[in-house]
């Protein structure tokens, strides 16, 4: 299958991912989207751990690895041999950009710390995502989703009152660590292009779960009380969560006062703007629990889509709770090209998440699948320069893979 000229705002740009599972696939993934040349080098044997998500899978391939992997090329190396460290360095020469995601210090125990491939290439860009980051008490510690959301206090506010701690339904801290490593990697380029110099771009699990806290950090740093979890209820202003209807939940927003005595007027309570419990949203706040059994009681006689017109109709934000089938569904998602067809070499026809940043000049690219592990192995290392005799030793040595 010929594989397409890449395009995009970061087209020419030469990215190595040493990654695997979500946070590094998610950096690669947006700059590949974007135009990028993302080579995604996975280990032998194996390749990358997401690979062995077998449930579900499509035509025998990991849906999951494919969700993250689409328009990146892929290489097998093994960088236990000391010849594919050595090919690495031979790489890192002509690259832009250097993605890692392993457990702190992995790289400088193999001989691949960034300070070593900056002295082989002072421009690349180095971008490491670890579980804590590279320096500090944890810096030694590997980095999982769950535990980083834990760690952040993440799953403290998560959930409905009362009820144990939960997570986030996404790897919350795994994506944001790679699209935080993105922007990173992007800011670092636009210092490349004034000074020439590359630089190491740091970043981990748990500042990306602990940047998700902007606003219950600011009550705890106001207040030095820490904010428990409201369900689908906002912490600062009300009402402003999910109501339950004749047919599902639908969330309204009542983040300011206008909306407020809107919603009384949709709701046919026209009264409830002048009680004295509702009258200011610190009122509102300090009765929550009486305003949401009041709105509950009414949202339930109608469906969904009777309240979402009537809150259109007045400029109330309003919109129903979808499912994940539902929203991919949907004629908006659809008109965003938010979900994007995509030809794989086993799977067949599959689909997956389009690129969620739209430019007007330079528009992405979602037209390639996800490698099969090691399927571009020949194409890359010719195109750093090794001849076929070359790739033909290495393969016979272990050194890198080509499929099967």
């Amino acid at each position: 299958m010929d594989r397409p000229a890449r395009t995009g705002p970061l087209a020419g740009i030469r990215v190595l991912e040493i990654t695997q599972i979500m946070s590094g696939p998610t950096c690669g993934l947006l700059l590949a989207d974007m135009g990028a040349d993302v080579i995604k080098i996975e280990k032998l044997p194996g390749g990358d751990d997401a690979r062995g998500y077998r449930d579900p899978q499509v035509g025998g391939v990991s849906a999951p690895f494919m969700m993250m992997n689409r328009n990146k090329r892929g290489l097998a190396l093994n960088l236990k041999n000391p010849a594919g460290r050595e090919l690495l360095k031979r790489m890192v020469r002509d690259a832009d950009v250097l993605v890692e995601n392993f457990r702190g210090g992995t790289m400088d125990k193999l001989g691949l710390g960034p300070g070593v491939l900056q002295a082989i290439n002072p421009a690349l860009i180095y971008c490491a995502i670890t579980g804590y980051g590279h320096t500090g008490p944890y810096a030694d510690k590997g980095g999982f989703d769950l535990i980083a959301q834990g760690f952040a206090g993440l799953m403290s506010i998560t959930g409905e009152p009362g009820r144990p701690p939960a997570k986030s339904g996404s790897a919350v801290s795994d994506m944001n660590a790679g699209i935080l490593a993105a922007v990173g990697i992007l800011a670092a380029y636009i210092h490349r292009l004034k000074t020439g110099q590359g630089q190491v771009v740091d970043t981990s699990l748990a500042d990306a779960a602990l940047q998700q806290t902007y606003w219950h950090a600011a009550v705890w740093f106001a207040t030095q009380q820490s904010p428990r979890p409201t369900g689908s209820a906002h912490i600062l202003t009300a009402p402003y969560q999910a109501f339950e209807a004749s047919d599902g939940w639908i969330n309204i927003g009542g983040a300011n006062q206008a909306n407020w005595e809107r919603i009384c007027e949709v709701l046919g309570h026209p009264e409830w703007r002048g009680d004295a419990r509702f009258a200011t949203n610190s009122d509102r706040m300090a009765h929550l629990d009486e305003l949401v059994a009041l709105m509950n009681a009414v949202v339930r006689q109608r469906t969904r889509a009777e309240w979402q017109a009537g809150f259109d109709a007045a400029g109330v934000p309003a919109g129903p709770v979808h499912t994940i089938g539902e929203a991919l569904s949907h004629p908006q998602t659809r008109a965003r090209g938010m979900v994007v067809e995509l030809q794989h070499p086993q799977a067949g026809t599959t689909h997956a998440i389009g690129c969620p940043i739209h430019f007007s000049a330079t528009p992405t690219q979602t037209d390639a699948p996800a490698p099969l592990l090691g399927q571009h192995t020949r194409e890359v290392l010719q195109g750093f320069g090794l001849t076929d005799a070359e790739i033909d030793a290495l393969v016979d040595e272990g050194v890198v893979g080509t499929p099967a």
